[in-house]
């Protein structure tokens, strides 16, 4: 048994035992990444049994209606899909950067009341307060998850706590005023929503990009700081994920059937963050995949439309429990088969994991260098060894003879 001092100078970064330009090459988040890098083909496979799925439930629906899928019932569909959607990015950004925003469904229904009652004064009037006061609630949403580094999850449900106190004040369904029809431009809202879905899918499959936007991802203990990087790009993702809410609740309340019904809002909470776990994105962020959360939204919006014919009704809340159920299961899936491959070899040997074995004040066992029998030579060497009688050695011949003294 052998101790160290390396726990004591050397900074947590670089525990696994390798220089940071080999950490560089070789870890997908080299300061505290484990080896490898993140594969993609896990969320490759799962969006084409997605694909699958979609093409198959839109097979059904063409024969149980038709007409559900051409004229105006297909551009209320496309709406349908653009607002859950936006509820499904901003779920999927708050979750891809660590950091779940749970208030995402009472803000889009606070959003969809909101323009149900001042959607006659024109879209202008009604957006932009509803933008501000969106963002500003974002802000500091932001603002408590980084500034004390509390759970995402927990901080947003307090926010959501009090949008349902605005909520509850409520008790009758409000008609929406205005003339304003969403269905009259469904065809770019869904292109919208699918080029953001995509393109963001893409840029975020960039290692350096997916290495910061995960960069709150806890890897060790939880309550630790993960610096200011990770906490700008997490505090902009709450913001962005409250304001693609409102716009969701607001295309949600002018697609509707001309009344906004209160309540709490988290039952699209439940379903926004189920349908993209579902589309292949992690509970425990940073891992997702590319088409997912499209192919995703438009499986249980095509879904929801073949319930129609057959007369069913289909609660939110248990839509959305059977979606975020199959999104955990997708979630081990992803983490099981999305995490780095072992590192090869490379010219200093294979990469260490981090070290289990370090002390409270820094100290770290490790096996010793050599086998305990090998002690190294303490004295010098002689070039030519030349045997040498002991009785005829110098020393016998200098040194006094101390016994004579003895005798006398």
């Amino acid at each position: 048994m052998a101790y160290d001092d390396a726990g004591r100078t050397a900074p947590p970064e670089t525990s696994s035992g390798v220089p940071a330009a080999v950490l560089e090459n070789v870890f997908d988040d080299p300061a505290h990444g484990e080896p490898g890098r993140d594969r993609i083909a896990v969320h490759v496979f799962w969006e084409f049994v997605l694909l699958a799925g979609l093409v198959a439930m839109a097979w059904l629906l063409w024969r149980e209606d038709s007409d559900a899928l051409r004229g105006g019932s297909l551009k209320t569909l496309l709406v349908d899909v653009a607002a859950l959607g936006l509820l499904a990015l901003a779920a999927g950004l708050s979750l891809r950067a660590g950091a779940v925003n749970l208030a995402i469904g009472p803000v889009a229904l606070a959003a969809a009341l909101h323009f149900a009652e001042q959607g006659d004064r024109g879209m202008r009037e009604a957006l932009l307060p509803a933008l501000a006061i969106a963002a500003a609630a974002g802000l500091a949403l932001a603002l408590a998850v980084v500034v004390l580094h509390v759970p995402g999850w927990a901080a947003s449900l307090a926010g959501a706590a009090g949008v349902i106190v605005y909520l509850e004040r409520r008790t009758a369904p409000v008609t929406v005023q205005g003339d304003y029809d969403p269905r009259g431009s469904a065809l770019y809202f869904f292109v919208g929503f699918a080029a953001i879905a995509v393109l963001g899918g893409l840029f975020a499959a960039m290692k350096p990009v997916r290495r910061l936007i995960g960069r709150f991802r806890p890897v060790a203990d939880p309550a630790r700081r993960r610096g200011v990087a990770a906490a700008t790009v997490t505090a902009l993702a709450l913001v962005g994920s409250t304001v693609l809410a409102m716009l969701g609740g607001v295309l949600i309340a002018a697609n509707g059937d001309g009344q906004v019904a209160p309540g709490t809002g988290l039952d699209w909470t439940v379903l926004a963050v189920g349908t993209v776990m579902l589309a292949g994105t992690s509970a425990y962020g940073r891992r997702g995949g590319i088409f997912g959360t499209l192919f995703a939204v438009c499986l249980v919006v095509v879904f929801l439309a073949w319930t129609v014919p057959h007369g069913w009704t289909v609660s939110r809340w248990a839509l959305g429990g059977a979606v975020l159920g199959a999104g955990l299961l997708v979630t081990r899936l992803v983490e099981t088969f999305g995490r780095p491959r072992p590192a090869p070899p490379g010219p200093l040997g294979p990469v260490r994991p981090a070290r289990d074995g370090a002390l409270s004040g820094g100290w770290t066992m490790t096996p010793p260098p050599e086998p305990a029998d090998a002690w190294p030579s303490v004295l010098p060497v002689r070039q030519h060894d030349t045997p040498v009688e002991a009785w005829e050695a110098p020393r016998w011949d200098t040194e006094p003879r101390r016994w004579d003294a003895d005798d006398r």
